[in-house]
């Protein structure tokens, strides 16, 4: 070997030696996982009731639940409803009940005020439809 390959393969060596003295050491990736949302537990009928308004809400057909809307809680809904429309409708129904439990139940007590609907007896879509559909027919209408 020459004197100048010697050379090299000392610097070589060295660099080396510089490269294991800089060894970057990278930590342990650490995962948080977020806790499961815990849900109030909600009536029966107001869970009903909830899927029913977001059933109307997308369908547009919100006008006969304006009616029962005293404290504007339809605002509040339909805004929580519009932001997180990308759950799925099971999905936005718990969430929904989780932030507005009672602006949904203020809907329907005004609801039970003026109709006198028992919602303990509402326990199915098919019920909050009826009512619904009965109370557009009941709509007096003008011709003026």
């Amino acid at each position: 070997m020459t004197e100048k390959e010697n050379n090299i393969k000392e610097q070589d060596n060295e660099q080396e030696q510089e490269n294991e003295d800089l060894k970057v050491v990278m930590p342990d990736a650490e995962w948080t996982t977020m806790p499961d949302e815990e849900f109030d537990e909600q009536p029966d009928y107001l869970k009903v009731f909830t899927d029913f308004y977001i059933a109307k809400f997308n369908q547009r057909d919100l006008e006969i639940m304006n009616m029962y809307d005293v404290n504007s809680n339809m605002v509040d809904i339909n805004h929580y409803v519009i932001d997180n429309i990308n759950f799925g409708r099971r999905e936005l129904v718990k969430h929904a009940l989780q932030y507005h439990a009672s602006n949904f139940q203020s809907i329907v007590d005004e609801i039970v005020k003026q109709d006198n609907v028992e919602p303990e007896k509402m326990t199915s879509y098919k019920d909050w439809d009826n009512w619904y559909e009965d109370r557009r027919d009941n709509i007096s209408t003008s011709l003026s």
